[in-house]
């Protein structure tokens, strides 16, 4: 997806926020190796609650079930060939379908009679990185008014996007998104273009809420909850973005030295955005990226936002992933630190989301789900560990 926010509620905020500012060269691609294991391998696995693994992994079958068989869904080599389209999926899935809900014993046989787990490396290496994202929820308004000034943007209708893996295969896993002028596609106007009006006039203003500054974040985790001033809840998810890469602002103040490359996070540059309010502007607009947003109706407010999968994501049990590399429905066991307690994390988890910085198969971003905690948790998680892929035995 290039350097932006996932598909749907998902991004990798620490990753992007000290990325480097001037994109680098492509380096080759990584290729990843999968080593099997034996259930017993999984640091964690036995004090896992398989049940509310099992809960997610089903909402991946729902979406699974509806796609043609054939359907691609992700993965390389051995992934891609076992668990690469849908229809590999029927069988697990139908053995799961019976069980019941709360049954850890039987959630924890499913999982190992019906999957085999795999050690992920990238040629010699086999430590992942793990970052975080969760929804976050604003104050906000259907028409501008008092404080609230800042337009929260629907997909323009000219944004036209394409997969390059589908014109040339060299070219998978790369995107682009343009306008149509005179018979040709040409770039989007930028992050500065569009706040100094370049969609004026043809621009579908979704709702409206106090500051740029929880724009701009909620564009980096791709989905949000917008509280109205008659109580009302409106859900908002990730729509499209403009194409254009997205450069990480937590490196352009560390370059101005305004803070330090070691108290990078989501609360330190959220602080040195409000205290410096002239300024601030000209920073976020250092991103050229834009992304543009869909209004859920009628969404339970008791689901996290859909995934790139299009299933509700669930706190702690869904993950973004490298689609080149993990196909979008497949468990990933996660073993890894918690970013407040630095107790071990280690579940069972789904890939069903997507990440602008998720690159590479040692790379993985936590959904830790909506609220203060979540908010605390996510924007502080970047920690080491392993990361076990299974697929169908």
């Amino acid at each position: 997806m290039g350097c932006w926010p996932r598909a749907a509620a998902g991004l990798a905020l620490l990753l992007m926020l000290a990325a480097c500012v001037v994109p680098p060269a492509i380096p080759p691609a990584p290729r990843m190796t999968l080593t099997p294991v034996g259930f017993g391998d999984l640091p964690g696995w036995s004090e896992d609650d398989a049940a509310a693994a099992l809960a997610a992994f089903m909402r991946s079958c729902a979406r699974l079930a509806v796609m043609p068989a054939d359907q691609p869904i992700g993965g390389e080599g051995m992934a891609e060939t076992r668990g690469g389209q849908a229809g590999d999926w029927r069988a697990v899935c139908e053995k799961a379908r019976g069980l019941a809900p709360d049954d850890r014993a039987a959630a924890r046989h499913f999982f190992e009679s019906a999957l085999q787990p795999y050690l992920i490396g990238d040629g010699a290496a086999s430590e992942a990185l793990y970052t975080g994202y969760y929804e976050p929820e604003l104050r906000g308004a259907r028409s501008p008014g008092g404080v609230f000034q800042t337009p929260l943007l629907g997909r323009p209708l000219d944004l036209v996007t394409a997969d390059l893996g589908d014109f040339a295969p060299d070219l998978k896993g790369r995107h682009l998104a343009g306008r149509v002028s005179n018979g040709r596609l040409v770039p989007f106007p930028t992050r500065a273009e569009i706040d100094a009006g370049a969609l004026a006039g043809e621009r579908p203003d979704l709702l409206w809420v106090a500051s740029p500054i929880d724009v701009f974040f909620l564009q980096i985790q791709g989905s949000g909850r917008i509280r109205l001033s008659d109580g009302a809840l409106a859900r908002v998810t990730y729509a499209g973005q403009n194409g254009r890469p997205y450069v990480p602002i937590g490196r352009v103040l560390v370059a101005r030295g305004a803070i330090t490359a070691d108290q990078i996070s989501e609360q330190t540059i959220r602080a040195w955005l409000a205290e410096h309010p002239k300024e601030a502007r000209a920073v976020m607009e250092e991103n050229p990226n834009y992304v543009f947003f869909r209004e859920l109706r009628d969404y339970p407010a008791d689901l996290g936002p859909p995934g790139a999968l299009g299933a509700a994501l669930t706190p702690e049990r869904s993950l973004a992933v490298d689609r080149q590399f993990i196909p979008l429905g497949a468990p990933v066991f996660v073993a890894t630190s918690d970013p407040l307690s630095h107790a071990p994390l280690a579940h069972m988890m789904v890939a069903q989301d997507l990440g602008g910085a998720i690159t590479g198969p040692l790379r993985a971003d936590v959904f830790f789900g909506w609220g203060k905690e979540a908010t605390d948790r996510a924007g502080r998680m970047n920690a080491k560990g392993t990361e076990y892929l299974l697929l169908p035995r």
